[in-house]
């Protein structure tokens, strides 16, 4: 069965806008010259408004036509804990994953745009910082942990649902502002392949592939514990999940 040629649409859209929109908020929070470096001087405030700014794009890319047809999971992460989880089906995932990858890609070009601005941070690329490579993957790990964690606990819980949205600019903020020191706060491979493609950017990129991963691996074994069993993921879908227009996502009974 193939994935339907919309779904595999909205998932490269959905991830080139959340690149282009969200690593554009870093450049201009971090850039070299930016009058946002000068207002505001701390840097742990700007990774929190760059945080909230990032997760307030991903959750409004949630909540457009991209939510209602793919669920939006614009992340490799994501579909990879929903499938492991059992509510997206396997033979979709390869089509997920290659258009987040694709949309990526696609959505790091238009920061070439920022020219020096862009440039003196690399577009916004991620690389392991103060406690080196094994730190950024703990980071990582951890940080995709919290996101996994979030996602199911909300679309778990039917009086959640409708808001699992709202959780991105609180969690992003909040992880930015606290871990962004140690990896970058990618916690999705696709986020971090796109900069890396344009800045040429490539030291220890392969942390951004175990990190997320394992922190997704290990969001799902959480789930297992009887004590969350309750959190029960009936959709892979971050909202609308009153439409399934393909029948992909919910759980096989």
């Amino acid at each position: 069965m193939r994935t339907p040629w919309q779904i595999l649409l909205a998932e490269f859209l959905g991830t080139a806008v959340l690149l282009a929109v969200g690593l554009s908020c870093v450049i201009v929070d971090f850039g070299s010259g930016s009058p946002v470096v000068r207002l505001l001087p701390e840097p742990w405030l700007r990774r929190l408004v760059t945080g909230l700014l990032f997760g307030s794009t991903g959750g409004l890319i949630a909540t457009s036509w991209v939510g209602r047809v793919s669920g939006a999971h614009i992340n490799p992460a994501v579909s990879l804990a929903f499938w492991w989880r059992g509510t997206l089906k396997g033979q979709h995932v390869p089509g997920y994953l290659l258009a987040q990858l694709l949309g990526g890609a696609a959505g790091a070009l238009p920061l070439l745009l920022w020219g020096r601005l862009g440039s003196s941070v690399a577009y916004g690329a991620t690389v392991p910082g103060a406690w080196g490579p094994w730190g950024a993957v703990a980071g990582e790990a951890l940080t995709t942990l919290a996101l996994v964690a979030g996602l199911f606990v909300f679309t778990g819980h039917r009086s959640l649902r409708r808001f699992t949205p709202l959780l991105m600019p609180a969690l992003y903020a909040l992880m930015v502002t606290l871990e962004a020191p140690l990896s970058g706060t990618s916690t999705n491979p696709a986020r971090s392949l796109g900069p890396a493609l344009v800045a040429g950017q490539w030291s220890g990129f392969w942390v951004y592939l175990v990190g997320p991963l394992a922190g997704a691996a290990l969001g799902v074994l959480l789930f297992r514990f009887r004590l969350l069993r309750r959190f029960e993921s009936e959709v892979a879908k971050l909202y609308h999940f009153d439409v399934d227009l393909h029948g992909i996502f919910r759980r096989d009974r």
